[in-house]
């Protein structure tokens, strides 16, 4: 009798994790909100064809601001507002055009890179190909490129493709992300990584002073996409000279023939724009407020910002979309939580995740200043994870879950538990009524390189749903095709009913979802590694 009570207590001691039953009438109203009377893709085609290419602090990105703010107005959310942070230069392209003069004349597919100088008219050089990958390259090409146009990237062999550039995950793929994954810390590998993380910087002072006139580099895909990717955003770090990004195609045909007897001559024209009238970057928040204003909030994220190459439909307006949706759909329901729901566009995640990573630490939590002065120079954010110890605001325990959308328009398959055990069983409670939509995996991976990292790093529970991922990283992500056209409408009113209802459970819980201990510094993971030869 005694075994058969203790058995008992057991389980009821373990029953609070998974003993809430899903509100599945709720659901069903969700449900039906987001599938009959949907607006997430006149939202999505507002950020994309109306709006366009969103670039921190850009024109178009302040046009989103004062949109997205107005919008959530319209549907009756409360505290309404644009938290601001420090940030840096805005940058736009007014017209662009590069094309080959000899041996022949051809338009080349190119773009800006962004936060370069414009060419204050056209600019006409020969071209020299000059790979610069590392800081020891400098030396092999000093006093030879002196009024040339300097072609930066070592030119790669085409490449055509042998998998389909669109696909939906399978069961096998979903299964492996359920595979505890262990943790590596390298503080060699830290080091290494920032020991590069100027180098852009050092390459346009080695360009300038050897007196360069622009620079080119190899888009990173092939199928004549351009990306326009750069990070040079910070008040008086402007680059010197005009930088360029080509088409691996035309990037590699002047490559060629400049080992011919007719090298080519570029001309470039770079008509691009400074905006300097606010430095602070903002994050747009807004809230459906709960009735128990002791019981904490709830958040959802995308990020607002995306690159220019063209209007950053799946990265990310899909996500922003989404994020609003979830918001509309909640308010026109009429809920009333019972803790506060706040929806957040984050501005700069392009950048470094930087809107997200101001918020965290604003509430939530922070860290000791940077000490080493060639390390202060870095960018925001690229020491921050390294910088111990960790110390909780007083508001670090009212953020009960984050949830992020940002892997492009694909369905919502599941979710990442990001090595919280204890929440597994939570999320296969309240993914179970949309199995038939497709959504049915909890796996214990992390995934990175989005907002939620920077709120896990500092331990709260933060999440990235799991998406199909259709073409966004074979084509998409950050390309020069990034369009309302490639975004999918059924994927979308699906993940915004999934986003709704998860906002919904974890309101509404009894008990805050369980969190993962607070970090600590970690030991090396091998303490006996040896650096690698430079």
């Amino acid at each position: 009798m005694r075994v058969a009570v203790l058995l008992l207590s057991a389980i009821l001691a373990a029953a609070p994790a998974t003993a809430q039953p899903v509100d599945r009438t709720m659901i069903n109203r969700i449900v039906d909100e987001a599938m009959n009377r949907s607006e997430v893709m006149e939202t999505a085609a507002y950020l994309t064809d109306r709006i366009g290419g969103r670039l921190t602090n850009s024109p178009q990105m302040r046009a989103a601001e004062r949109w997205t703010q107005q919008r959530f107005r319209d549907w009756g959310l409360s505290n309404v507002r644009a938290e601001g942070f420090e940030f840096g230069r805005g940058w736009s392209i007014v017209a662009h055009g590069t094309r080959m003069t000899v041996p022949r004349v051809l338009p080349l597919r190119s773009i800006p890179v962004a936060w370069t100088p414009p060419t204050n008219g056209t600019i006409s050089a020969g071209i020299v190909v000059a790979p610069l990958d590392e800081v020891s390259d400098f030396d092999r090409w000093r006093g030879r490129l002196r009024g040339q146009i300097v072609l930066i990237t070592r030119p790669t062999a085409g490449s055509e493709p042998t998998d389909p550039p669109f696909r939906r995950l399978t069961d096998e793929d979903l299964k492996q992300r359920n595979t505890y994954q262990h943790p590596n810390y390298s503080p060699l590998q830290v080091q290494r990584t920032l020991d590069r993380a100027d180098f852009a910087e050092r390459l346009d002072a080695f360009l300038a002073e050897e007196g360069a006139i622009a620079w080119v580099r190899q888009a990173y895909r092939d199928g004549g996409l351009v990306h326009g990717t750069g990070y040079a955003y910070q008040t008086g770090r402007t680059p010197r000279l005009p930088g360029v990004e080509m088409a691996a195609e035309d990037y590699r045909r002047l490559a060629r023939l400049a080992l011919t007897d007719a090298p080519p001559t570029l001309e470039i024209a770079s008509d691009v724009r400074f905006h300097d009238e606010d430095p602070n970057a903002y994050n747009i928040l807004a809230d459906i407020r709960g009735t128990d204003a002791a019981a904490g909030y709830v958040m959802a994220g995308a990020h607002l910002d995306s690159w220019i190459a063209a209007d950053g439909a799946v990265d990310n307006a899909a996500g922003s979309a989404v994020v609003m949706e979830a918001a509309r759909i909640l308010r026109r329901l009429g809920v009333r939580p019972k803790r506060t729901i706040r929806f957040a566009l984050w501005s700069g995640e392009e950048q470094g995740i930087l809107g997200s990573l101001a918020y965290v630490e604003r509430h939530l939590a922070t860290r000791p200043p940077e000490t080493d002065p060639a390390r202060r120079r870095l960018r925001p954010g690229q020491t921050w994870r390294y910088r111990w110890p960790l110390t909780p605001r007083p508001g670090h325990r009212e953020l009960v879950a984050y949830f992020n959308l940002d892997n492009g328009s694909g369905r919502i398959r599941g979710i990442h538990a990001e090595g919280n055990v204890a929440a597994v069983p939570v999320f296969q409670e309240w993914l179970a009524p949309f199995a038939s939509m497709g959504a049915t995996t909890v796996a214990i991976q992390s995934t990175g390189g989005t907002d939620h990292v920077y709120l896990q790093s500092v331990g709260i529970p933060g999440y990235q749903f799991i998406q199909d991922p259709l073409d966004y990283g074979s084509r998409l992500h950050h390309t020069s095709i990034d369009t309302y056209d490639h975004m999918r409408a059924d994927d979308l009113r699906q993940a915004a009913v999934i986003m709704a209802s998860f906002l919904w459970n974890a309101a509404n819980r009894d008990e805050p979802l369980p969190r993962m201990p607070l970090p600590t510094q970690p030991r090396p993971t091998d303490p006996f590694e040896y650096p690698e030869d430079d």
